[in-house]
């Protein structure tokens, strides 16, 4: 009995060290929104785009945690949320094998509506150009025009818009033939932390991400990234719409997320909807 005891005891050690080791190792790990491994679905994320997935605690929270939350309830499903690197969500999803959705901050871009079916847009964002305060491009008043990254070293997640971004307009746009580079990083914070390791000049990273980064690191400041226009009152900036990819198979997935946002999406007498309310939560300014 004694040796049964012992070899149950060395088995859990092995299992809670195997978790510790891979949670560590930034390994995929599965979070049950229930609480157990018996699920309905499969929701993919990448957890390092705070402040709509980040790690606490080694639980994945934030904006689209929430919002997967309350799909789960309103479905009564059992959802669970599955961290992956970012540039195998949308594929994933689509092949929906093992993934019927993916949260993480996603873009709606052409391509990727031809793989799955996007919700309604619950968050319109910006790119940003984060630097060194020390090593500022050149301002076009309180924004950074593409031509001023011109024969510079670039980084940015790998597989995010931002990347997707400069890489275009290196190839067939305001960069092209400008001896720009872009360089794919793992993360956003790792793009910044590249700046510093003197690998990249600067990191392009969505506007929320950047001023995540900014608060929590003063050396790095950062601005937005505009088109030129023909004057420079009339520069852009290059804007985008998040939204939650689903699998084309999967339509009473998509119509309650559908349901949940826009019930998220109604502004209450201030003009600030509840999604609003959860980035400031998650970006530490506010008291919630």
């Amino acid at each position: 009995m004694y040796n049964i005891i012992m070899r149950k005891v060395k088995h859990a050690i092995f299992i809670a060290l195997f978790i510790l080791v891979t949670v560590g190792m930034g390994a995929s790990v599965y979070f049950s929104i229930q609480g157990d491994n018996n699920y309905d679905y499969v929701v993919e994320t990448n957890a390092f785009f705070a402040p709509f997935e980040f790690y606490e605690n080694r639980k994945i929270v934030g904006v689209d945690v929430d919002i997967v939350n309350r799909v789960a309830e309103k479905m009564n499903k059992k959802i669970q949320i599955k961290n992956v690197e970012f540039d195998v969500i949308i594929d994933n999803v689509e092949a929906g094998l093992i993934a019927d959705a993916g949260a993480a901050g996603l873009t709606i871009t052409p391509a990727r509506e031809e793989k799955v079916n996007f919700t309604i847009p619950y968050y319109d964002s910006v790119q940003y150009v984060i630097f060194n305060r020390n090593n500022p491009p050149s301002l076009r008043d309180d924004h950074i025009v593409w031509e001023a990254l011109a024969g510079t070293k670039l980084g940015s997640q790998i597989g995010s818009t931002g990347y997707i971004f400069v890489d275009s307009e290196i190839k067939d746009g305001v960069l092209s033939g400008t001896n720009t580079e872009i360089k794919g990083i793992d993360s956003h914070q790792l793009a910044a932390d590249a700046i510093n390791a003197h690998i990249i000049d600067y990191a392009i990273a969505d506007e929320l991400a950047a001023k995540f980064i900014v608060e929590k690191n003063p050396e790095f400041d950062a601005l937005p990234l505009y088109y030129s226009g023909p004057t420079r009152a009339e520069d852009y900036p290059v804007e985008e719409s998040y939204a939650i990819a689903v699998n084309k198979s999967r339509g009473d997935l998509l119509e309650a997320f559908n349901e949940v946002l826009g019930e998220m999406l109604t502004e209450d007498q201030n003009g600030q909807t509840e999604i609003d309310r959860l980035v400031l939560k998650y970006m530490g300014l506010t008291n919630e």
